[in-house]
């Protein structure tokens, strides 16, 4: 684990980040609350160009908790079978569909906890869902941004807890919104698990990963 780094460097990183790309997306397709809190769900051990793949079937005849349990989870199960741990997920998307409907009017909730509450949808879930759809600065840890935090000292941690708050705590705001998409992206394709891509690397020169690659 890297020491966390300081002030200026954190803000010379997401300077560079940002010019890079100022308006980094996540990836996964969605129309609205509700089906991006189904393609995050099942996003788990899945990559997003999979789920994708999936979803635009699915969410073409269930876009809403309604459409969805009237789906029923075979139905879900046709649509999704190429993802990993189908069934599991398709047993989750129904019974939060029923949730949506009972207990919220089937709206999705824009509370954390209200969110968790939620069959198959953990703390990094919520958070993608505060970020992306009510643009709340929420940080979704994944295994990428544990990787990079840890290896670059941006936002070092023992668990994923303590990497969002490590987050939280020392990038500076105005680059909050942003931040865990702009982490996700650079260990997804630069900062790799294997064989990191040091030599087209932004930050090369600010990250003390003393394993650096050419």
């Amino acid at each position: 684990m890297a020491k966390q780094l300081d002030y200026h460097t954190i803000r010379e990183i997401f300077t560079r980040f940002h010019a890079s790309e100022p308006e980094p997306k996540g990836e996964l397709e969605h129309v609205n609350a509700f089906t991006l809190v189904v393609a995050v769900a099942l996003s788990a051990q899945a990559t997003d160009a999979g789920v994708n793949k999936a979803t635009r079937k699915l969410f073409a005849v269930a876009d809403t908790p309604e459409k969805m349990l009237a789906l029923g989870e075979e139905g879900v199960i046709e649509h999704i079978k190429t993802i990993g741990l189908y069934r599991n997920k398709a047993k989750n998307v129904i019974k939060l569909s029923r949730i949506l409907v009972e207990e919220y009017g089937g709206e999705v909730p824009n509370s954390r906890a209200a969110l968790q509450s939620l069959p198959g949808v953990g703390r990094k879930t919520a958070n993608v869902v505060l970020n992306m759809w009510w643009h709340y600065p929420a940080q979704a840890v994944d295994t990428h941004i544990f990787r990079v935090g840890n290896r670059t000292g941006i936002c070092p941690g023992k668990d994923v807890v303590a990497v969002e708050r490590a987050i939280e705590d020392n990038i500076p705001v105005d680059f909050q919104q942003h931040a865990h998409h702009w982490l996700i992206l650079h260990g997804r394709y630069i900062c790799v698990a294997r064989k990191p891509k040091c030599g087209a690397c932004l930050i090369r020169d600010l990250c003390p990963f003393e394993e650096k690659t050419e």
